[in-house]
C-alpha cells in the first residue's frame, strides 16, 4: 500500500510544473494543444501530496503514437496502462508507487479536462472551499495512512460538488 503525506503548500510546485510543461511540449510536439497545471499542487495555498500533476490535451488520444511515448520516455515518464480509464492516457515519472509527476492526457477541452479546471479553479477563488478540501485531505490521510485508493476515493463527492457548484457559478 502506498503512503499517504500532505505536505503543505510549496511555491515550487508551480516552478517544476513550469519546468516540465517545457520538456512535455516538446515531447508531445505536433498534437499537443494545450498543458495545465492541476491537481492539488496546483492550487496556491492547498496541502497537497507532493506530485505534480500534468494535463496534457489533445485532438483525439489516439494521436498518442509510440513516437511521443518514446518521447516522453526519454524525459522521465513511463506509460502506465489504465484500461478503466478510457477518457485518459497516463504516464508517470519516477518510481513506480514513488512517483513524482504524473501526466494525464485529455481529449482537449472535452469534458475531463473541463472537469479538472474548474475543479482547480473554482478552489483558487474560493478561499472556504480551499480550507475544506484542505481539512478534508488531512482527516482522510489520517484515516486510510496506507491506503491511496480509499483516501481518493472518499474525497470523490467533495470534488464533485465542488465541480456542480463551479458549473453553476460560470452559469451566471
Amino acid at each position: 500500500m502506498e503512503q499517504v503525506n500532505i505536505s503543505e503548500y510549496n511555491p515550487h510546485w508551480a516552478w517544476e510544473f513550469e519546468q516540465e510543461k517545457l520538456k512535455i511540449a516538446e515531447a508531445l510536439e505536433g498534437i499537443v494543444l494545450g498543458i495545465e497545471h492541476i491537481g492539488s499542487t496546483s492550487v496556491p495555498g492547498l496541502g497537497a501530496k507532493p506530485i505534480i500533476d500534468i494535463m496534457a490535451g489533445v485532438s483525439a488520444l489516439d494521436e498518442i503514437t509510440p513516437v511521443h511515448r518514446v518521447r516522453l520516455e526519454r524525459i522521465g515518464y513511463h506509460f502506465v496502462d489504465h484500461p478503466h480509464f478510457p477518457e485518459r492516457r497516463f504516464f508517470r515519472r519516477g518510481e513506480w508507487r514513488a512517483g513524482t509527476h504524473h501526466l494525464h492526457v485529455y481529449r482537449h477541452e472535452g469534458e475531463h479536462w473541463n472537469m479538472q479546471l474548474l475543479f482547480r479553479n473554482y478552489l483558487i477563488r474560493h478561499p472556504e472551499a480551499l480550507k475544506d478540501y484542505f481539512r478534508l485531505k488531512q482527516n482522510l490521510a489520517q484515516l486510510y495512512p496506507h491506503d491511496r485508493a480509499k483516501y481518493t476515493e472518499a474525497k470523490g463527492s467533495f470534488i464533485r460538488k465542488i465541480i456542480e457548484l463551479a458549473r453553476a457559478e460560470n452559469e451566471n
